[in-house]
Parts: C-alpha cells; sequence; structure tokens
C-alpha cells in the first residue's frame, strides 16, 4: 500500500473510462443559511484536466487503503485547501457503474468556509444556492447524480424513544434493570450510528450510509443512564413523550425528523409537528 496507488484509469461494465483505480470519492459540502436555502461548495476544473472547464465536485482517486470518507476529506484539502474539522458527515451516495463506482460524501458546513485553489486542478472555487448548481455546465458523472443527491441536502435527526424500543426489544429481565437495557441499547447505537445507518424507510435516496443526529429520550429508572459518543442522551424531567415532542420542535426548521416509537399517541402527536415516524424493528434490525 502506498500513496497515490490509486491514480491509474479503470474501466467499467459499461464500457467507459474513470480516474481511479480503486474507484473515486467527492466531498459535498453544504450550508444551510439562516432561511435553511442550501449552499453548494462547487468546484470548476481546470481546462487541462478530465472534462476541464466543467464543474462538479473536489475528489479523485481513493488510494487502496482508504476509505471513502477519508479519500473525499483528502482531496478537498488538496483541491480546495477545505479544513475537513468544520464539516459533519450526514450520508455517502454511491455510484456504481460495474466493477468502479464513484461515491458523494455529503457533510454539512456550519457555515460558509474558506475554499480557493489547493492545486492546479481547480480554476475556481464558489458556494452556490442549490437552485443554481444546474445552470453552471457540469461534469457529466456529476450532473448524472445530482437530482438524486439534491435530495440529501437537508441534515437528518433520529429521536428515540429509548422506553419503548427497550420494551420492543424483549430483552429477558430488562424490567428489572430498565437503567441497564436502555444503557447497552445505547452503546450499541452509538457504535452502529459511528459506522452508519440504514437511510430512514420512505426517505429518498437510499444512501449506502447514513449518519443523522441521534437523540435519545430517557425516562423513570433510566433517567441516570450515561452519555453515549455520537448519541445525544436526554433525561426527560417528567414524561418521556412530552420530552420526545420538544425534541422534534427544538429541531431546525431544515431538518429532516425521524421518530422511532410504536407509541400510537406519540406518533400523532409527533407528525402533527411534520416529523416521521417508524417503529422500533428498523432501528434493531440494524444492531
Amino acid at each position: 500500500m502506498a500513496a497515490r496507488d490509486g491514480d491509474g484509469w479503470a474501466q467499467c461494465e459499461r464500457g467507459h473510462r474513470h480516474w481511479g483505480v480503486y474507484g473515486a470519492a467527492g466531498l459535498l459540502a453544504v450550508h444551510h443559511d439562516a432561511t435553511g436555502k442550501p449552499h453548494i461548495l462547487m468546484q470548476k476544473r481546470s481546462l487541462w484536466s478530465h472534462h476541464g472547464g466543467t464543474w462538479g465536485l473536489p475528489g479523485g482517486a481513493r488510494d487502496s487503503h482508504e476509505d471513502t470518507v477519508t479519500t473525499a476529506l483528502r482531496e478537498a484539502f488538496e483541491e480546495a485547501a477545505l479544513d475537513g474539522t468544520g464539516l459533519r458527515i450526514q450520508g455517502v451516495y454511491l455510484d456504481d457503474h460495474g466493477g468502479w463506482s464513484f461515491e458523494t460524501v455529503i457533510t454539512e458546513a456550519a457555515e460558509l468556509l474558506r475554499a480557493v485553489p489547493g492545486n492546479s486542478e481547480s480554476a475556481d472555487l464558489r458556494w452556490l444556492p442549490a437552485e443554481e448548481v444546474t445552470a453552471k455546465k457540469l461534469h457529466p458523472g456529476f450532473a448524472e447524480t445530482w437530482p438524486v443527491i439534491a435530495l440529501a441536502l437537508a441534515p437528518s435527526l433520529v429521536v428515540l424513544d429509548i422506553a419503548n424500543v427497550v420494551g420492543a426489544r424483549a430483552e429477558h429481565g430488562w424490567w428489572r434493570d430498565r437503567a441497564g437495557a436502555a444503557a447497552r441499547l445505547l452503546t450499541e447505537v452509538g457504535t452502529h450510528a459511528a459506522g452508519g445507518l440504514w437511510t430512514a424507510p420512505g426517505r429518498p435516496p437510499t444512501l449506502a450510509r447514513w449518519f443523522p443526529r441521534v437523540t435519545a429520550i430517557v425516562e423513570g429508572d433510566a433517567r441516570g443512564t450515561p452519555p453515549v459518543s455520537g448519541v445525544s442522551v436526554v433525561a426527560a424531567p417528567g414524561s418521556g413523550d412530552d420530552a420526545v415532542v420538544q425534541a422534534v420542535r427544538d429541531a431546525r426548521p431544515w431538518e429532516r425528523t425521524l421518530v422511532v416509537t410504536t407509541d400510537r399517541g406519540l406518533r400523532e402527536r409527533v407528525t402533527e409537528l411534520g416529523a416521521e415516524v417508524t417503529g422500533p424493528r428498523w432501528l434493531l434490525s440494524q444492531l
């Protein structure tokens, strides 16, 4: 394994030549302004490069020792001088051509981060309102996937009704140690969420990996459940249902919110606020 061992041409099953022996990845940084309008960091490719003069995303060949996220962040630093510490991973979209693939790493930027050409591959870098992207002359690969990826720009929040999920799990003896059962569940959720969840039911597009913010509501004997990496744990001061509803209210207006519960009354309350709902089976099947 060596740096840049991914450089080189590969041919997919469609008969097209692509740059990247082991596939390639790009970084799509999106920032939502105060009104909720998404802005995308776009790169204009230098004229000498493949599809020079077109607009797309910072990206390039993946080395054999790299994962997709590492490749996308490295390429964004090399081509756009973009510091990845200001980004939060939202999801990964896989464009599989058969024998070769390009993966788009969708990230959330808290602000319009500074980006300038970092090497000779970039002619220009600009933050564009998402609605203006198609007005540019786009890289053919990006033009093909943009209509699908554009559906995944909004950040996501998953709110877990932990008492309900623990009950649905039916772990032996959970009712005698609710706090312990909640802690075990949250540890598993945090571990799995770090590597990416399945795309939420009913939400296009289908992402290879999905990284929502996760908020878990604990109540009763489980209020003392310790914090878990990757999961925000909220101890309900009173009713757990009320705390779930408050978490939905606290979500940003442009954030897509999914509540995990089977409680019929709670489902009605959160859907009235615009949240989507799914049952614990969706979550438990991934653990």
